[in-house]
Order: C-alpha cells, then structure tokens, then sequence
C-alpha cells in the first residue's frame, strides 16, 4: 500500500510513520508534503496513492483548500487535533479522522475500515471513493468553522419593538404557555421562540438548559442547593416566581458547565 503523507509537523510525521509500520509493515510513505501547495503540486505530478494521510491544519491554511485545486483521486484520513465532538459524524466509508496525539488502535481501526471498502469494490474501482469526497469535505469544513450565535431578540414592549442583547439577558423561562426571557436588570419579555430553538441560538459556553423550562445564564446563578431526587434548585438573580430545579439528567453536564 503506497501512502502519501500530508503534515507540517516533523515530529508527527516520524511518529506518524513510527504509528504506520506497527499496522502496516508493508506500507510504503512514498511522499510527505507539508503545506496546501506542496500537496496539490505532488498529487499532480505524481500516481494517485492508495491512501492520503491528511492534517487539517497545514502551514499555510486548512487543508480542505486541496480540494479545491486539485482533484484527489485517492480514499482520505484526516488527521486533527479538534476535539472527537465536532467530528464523530464523520467515521464514515471513505473518509475518516484520527485524533492527535495518533495511537496505534485507532490507525489499526482506520486502515480496516480503507481495507473493508476496498473489498466491497472491484480492483480497478478501488481507488475512487464510495462516497462524494467533495460534499464530505464540504461539511466537515462548516462543521468545524466557528458557530454564530444569536447576538440580540426583538421582542414587543408595550407598542414598541425593542432589541435586547443577547448579554443583557439572565435566563430564559417557560410557564407552560409562553417562553419569556429576564434580563439582569430584572425587565421581562416574552420570546417568540421554543425552548429548543433557543438551545440552537445560544452559546453553551454562556447558558445551559437546566431543565425543559428553564435555559439560564453563567452569571444568574447565585446559589446552589441540593434538592430531593438527586436534582439541584438554584437561586437565580434576578429572583423568579418559579422553581428553577436542575433535571436529574442534567446534573452531571450542569456540574462540569459551572466547573469550567
């Protein structure tokens, strides 16, 4: 199997190969390039490989701009340092992706799943990938590009319309029939919004939904007590007329969001 390397990092690549040869003795690495140009010009001048060991993050951008200026004929792993997260919807047919720093299993994983399609194909087919390359890079890429989240509402205020910043704005509540939102100087406004589209919206960093009816912010949070049922209830700032009660579920994530 003739494998091409692409990374920019020379200890990773040693180790890469060091990784590679306990899998696969009788791999050959018959190049190693290490920025978006150096690839596209090697994969032009020189026979598709039977696999590309790819990074993500090359020297002069991403490496998904290949893409764009060259067409890869050969099946793809990425290679990455992002979090498992972002990427676990993409352990798929042709495609795959080890998390850096590599180990031996997952290599070992990957190099079943090229061995197991290329079974599934003729010889002659083997090096096209089952799937759109294309389309697959495509998403990956939007997967990992930085989410906006929602910045301001415009909520109704007597006969007005008014924007609300999103950082104004200490939790989000339901009552069963509408959702409404209180901002930390304790004015409240109805939110034309479900409580599920809101956890679209918001950044988890900054709020978290504690329960079906609650979405709460970092900073509303001002004591913590444990509750029957192996659930908590928080006293938020501004006060609410309504328990705020961490769902038994949500204790655990609800923990760690507060840790970090």
């Amino acid at each position: 199997m003739k494998i091409l390397i692409v990374e920019d990092e020379e200890l990773a690549v040693k180790k890469l190969q060091k990784t590679l040869t306990a899998v696969e003795p009788d791999a050959e690495v018959v190049g190693v390039t290490d920025s978006i140009l150096s690839t596209v010009n090697w994969l032009e001048d020189n026979p598709a490989p039977d696999l590309i060991l790819m990074d993500i993050e090359l020297s002069d951008g991403q490496s998904f701009e290949i893409f764009n200026q060259t067409t890869i004929k050969s099946p793809v792993i990425f290679t990455t340092s992002y979090d498992e997260y972002a990427l676990k919807a993409f352990k798929v047919n042709s495609i795959d992706y080890l998390l850096k720093p590599i180990q031996k299993e997952d290599l070992e994983a990957a190099m079943q799943k090229l061995k197991q399609m290329k079974a599934m194909y003729k010889a002659e087919e083997s090096n096209k990938p089952d799937i759109s390359i294309d389309s697959l890079v495509k998403e990956l890429q939007q997967k990992l590009q930085p989410k906006e989240y929602r910045k301001r509402f415009l909520v109704k205020h007597a006969q007005k319309l008014v924007s609300i910043e999103v950082e104004e704005i200490a939790y989000f509540f339901s009552d069963g029939r509408l959702n409404f939102f209180k901002t930390y100087d304790n004015r409240k406004f109805v939110v034309d919004y479900t409580m599920d589209e809101l956890e679209d919206m918001l950044d988890p960093v900054k709020y978290f939904r504690i329960s079906r009816s609650f979405y709460i912010s970092v900073d509303s949070v001002d004591q913590i007590h444990e509750y029957f049922g192996n659930r908590l209830m928080l006293a938020l700032k501004p006060a609410v007329d309504k328990e705020s009660i961490v769902s038994r579920e949500k204790v655990t994530d609800f923990k760690k969001w507060m840790g970090k």
